[in-house]
């Protein structure tokens, strides 16, 4: 009996607890579906680019060794199956060490980011003893710094770029490296001004209580921070590299820019990153300005949800992501290319000093809400939406100008030399 009860008591001590059961079950579960979900959204992108242009997309590919095209789903699985079965090669010129790390690198950190970023409200109460009620959609929900650990995530993207340019050993690689560290570098000033601005009326870092405030008061961020919203998309699109700010790529002038050295399963790596930058930037739009998964007259907004209401509230937390993942697909099939220095010049003159004037003018509202009617609350932030973009409008120019930059060069010496000479004469 003794030797029985020895046996049984560290057997159970190193069963896993239910709450670490569920943090493991959440984690496979998001791995899996944002790995998915990048393969479909792939899809989806070619869909769009094909509408944009007039033409049809991947529509053939079905269910393997059979005829059934199932409007081209398979598409994705085909796609990663080819990519995945390249040869794995790599350059002599290379530093392994490195080369090998940067998409390692780059990949961990979109994973990790979502760690703080809820998929929903609450689920009810399960009575399972060991798991707290109600369970949130949330993989780490103790976290309270959730803002924080997001952009500091998103910020290593920079150190995989880097690391891609500096390993390949290659002139258009370093080339590509430097132009995307600078871009990524510049545009995460805005971003963190348009973060600072919601962070501040909501008096909380974590994301599930700036969801909560969204709710509670029924006002989303993007009707009360007008300029912050759009301070904050603009950056967004550019920290995700996607068109008009694709520099990291730019395939035209930089033959691949930071990883035209790369291949196989290691250029997967860093596409599934730069895709899940986006969904990135899709969530927290959503939950940061478009009030996450509130919606007027159908989700409520209490913290007591039954099961019907924790569906629902993930359906529109979804369908907003899935929305706004479109509007980034559609921008990218619509517009042209920036030149590098009117990329940067968007940034430093335009992004910052508009974020720097959200924030002020944010700070200035919410100490005096408390004097303030709620039409005042909200009429002040639109006015210096509105002015803050005519006066940037006026003062740079040179931001939409798309004329040909002039430089002196020695044909212009040599043209002024000859017209002098006959002049002269």
């Amino acid at each position: 009996m003794v030797a029985a009860t020895f046996f049984i008591f560290p057997m159970t001590s190193f069963l896993p607890s239910p709450s670490t059961i569920a943090a493991l079950v959440k984690i496979g579960l998001l791995v899996g579906g944002l790995m998915t979900a990048a393969a479909y959204l792939v899809l989806v992108e070619r869909w769009m680019a094909a509408w944009v242009q007039d033409r049809k997309g991947p529509n053939r590919v079905g269910i393997p060794l059979t005829k059934i095209k199932l409007f081209g789903l398979g598409q994705p699985l085909a796609d990663g199956l080819k990519i995945i079965l390249k040869e794995d090669f790599t350059p002599k010129h290379v530093d392994k060490v490195l080369y090998t790390a940067a998409p390692l690198v780059i990949l961990a950190a979109s994973l990790a980011i979502f760690a703080a970023i809820p998929f929903g409200s609450v689920m009810p109460p399960l009575k399972i003893a060991g798991l707290p009620d109600p369970v949130p959609f949330l993989v780490a929900p103790g976290l309270d710094v959730g803002v924080l650990w997001v952009f500091a995530l998103s910020s290593i993207a920079v150190y995989g770029v880097l690391l891609g340019g500096w390993a390949s050993n290659n002139k258009y690689g370093f080339l590509g490296g430097l132009r995307s560290s600078a871009q990524l570098v510049a545009y995460e000033i805005p971003l963190g001004l348009g973060l600072l601005g919601v962070v501040l009326a909501a008096g909380s870092l974590k994301l599930d209580v700036i969801m909560n405030a969204q709710a509670k008061s029924g006002t989303w961020y993007a009707f009360a921070q007008p300029l912050g919203f759009v301070v904050f998309l603009v950056a967004s699109f550019a920290e995700a590299a996607r068109l008009p700010f694709d520099l990291p790529e730019a395939e035209q002038e930089l033959v691949g820019g930071y990883h035209t050295e790369y291949s196989g399963i290691k250029l997967l790596l860093f596409l599934v990153a730069e895709f899940l930058h986006m969904v990135t930037a899709a969530f927290l739009i959503v939950i940061m300005f478009l009030g996450g998964w509130h919606l007027w007259g159908v989700t409520g907004s209490s913290q007591e949800v039954t099961l019907l209401g924790a569906v629902l509230r993930f359906a529109v937390l979804s369908a907003k992501i899935f929305a706004v993942i479109l509007f980034f697909m559609l921008v990218r099939w619509s517009w042209p290319r920036f030149r590098f220095d009117q990329l940067m010049n968007l940034a430093w003159k335009v992004m910052l000093p508009l974020g720097l004037a959200n924030l002020v003018t944010v700070a200035a509202v919410e100490e005096f809400r408390s004097h303030l009617p709620g039409w005042v609350a909200i009429a002040i932030p639109w006015a210096v939406f509105f002015v803050g973009w005519i006066v940037s409008g006026l003062l740079t120019p040179s931001g939409t100008d798309n004329t040909p930059i002039r430089t002196r060069g020695p044909l212009d010496v040599e043209r002024e030399l000859s017209h002098d000479y006959a002049g002269a004469r």
